[in-house]
């Protein structure tokens, strides 16, 4: 069985119904904090026997000791993790015991129960303002704000367990994660919503909302930021392909997932425009500190190890990122 922790949230929820597309035995651990109680409901009806659901807090170490004594899991997948910057920038306290004390009592439940294989979902955030682009593993890892940071003590946490007490691990370093499953049967579900796509498309359903393009004036093929855009479902093929990994004996490693490939913002608007054939309402706003001009993963350590290759386009994100918008507006 393959423990999910945080499988409520956007991410978490496209690796559990790939896990249990492949058949495996799925128990998805939160606490329903940031995710969806709706999307387990919707496993538990159609995966009858083969998903469950344990209600509880990393920050809780009895649950945890109560969830490795209920369930005989083999692997962990961990999700669990509060992940929004500017809210890391005005309450770092929150980030530091959540995500770094959370994952400690992680990964003690998961040495006192004798599970020793975890892929945990990281960010290209530990790299913090690029030195080059593309930005491979072995770019320095120097995060700007605390969400970053906690994520890179997690890694360095789980070196050091794994030194210790032989838990091995597969840090899995995400740049932008877009669309969701093609059939829009969950989907990318915040609130509030930090991220460009779902922003733009929302403004389609709301009268008189209009998005924000920050900063212009960047050096740039267009004045605008550009980013790189993995679709989840490949993403999620990172994860299992991680699993495999462990699974085959793998050493403790970590890989960027992203596309190698880069997008300016107004590219991105241009897309959305020409996906759903509606005008879109922008307006172009001053820079905000600390976004960098360029950020482009170097993807050829997760193609050569892993044998992941990402095959959606960002048209096939965005058509499916509107279709999941559709059903939650009812169109």
């Amino acid at each position: 069985m393959i423990l999910v922790t945080g499988g409520d949230g956007y991410i978490g929820s496209n690796c559990v119904l790939k896990l249990l597309e492949s058949g495996k035995e799925v128990v998805v651990f939160d606490n329903h904090s940031t995710g969806h109680a709706e999307t387990g409901a919707f496993f538990a009806k159609n995966y009858v026997g083969r998903f469950s659901v344990f209600e509880g807090d990393l920050l809780e170490p009895g649950d945890l000791r109560a969830l490795f004594s209920d369930y005989d899991i083999d692997a962990v997948i961990h999700f669990a993790a509060f992940s929004q910057v500017a809210e890391s920038m005005a309450d770092p306290a929150k980030y530091w015991r959540n995500n770094v004390v959370g994952t400690m009592n992680l990964l003690d439940a998961m040495r006192d129960a004798g599970v020793g294989k975890i892929v945990f979902s990281s960010t290209a955030a530990t790299y913090g303002e690029p030195e080059y682009v593309p930005i491979d593993e072995k770019h320095p890892q120097r995060p700007i704000n605390p969400y970053g940071q906690t994520k890179l003590a997690i890694e360095q946490m789980m070196d050091s367990y794994d030194r210790a007490y032989g838990i091995r691990s597969v840090r899995l370093r995400y740049f932008n994660v877009v669309g969701t499953d093609q059939d829009a049967r969950i989907g990318e579900w915040h609130d509030p919503e930090t991220h460009l796509i779902p922003n733009i498309l929302k403004s389609l359903f709301e009268e008189g909302r209009e998005f924000t393009i920050f900063g212009d004036d960047y050096d740039t093929r267009d004045g605008t930021c550009i980013r790189d855009y993995v679709n989840v479902l490949d993403l999620v093929d990172a994860h299992l392909l991680a699993l495999e990994y462990l699974d085959e004996g793998g050493k403790t490693d970590f890989f960027n997932l992203g596309t190698a490939d880069g997008y300016t913002v107004k590219e991105v608007f241009e897309t959305c425009r020409r996906v759903t054939g509606k005008d879109i309402p922008v307006r172009i706003a001053g820079r905000r500190p600390g976004d960098p001009a360029v950020l482009v993963a170097d993807n050829l350590k997760a193609k050569t190890q892993l044998c992941w290759v990402p095959r959606r386009t960002l048209e096939n994100s965005i058509r499916s990122a509107y279709a999941w918008e559709k059903r939650m507006h009812k169109c």
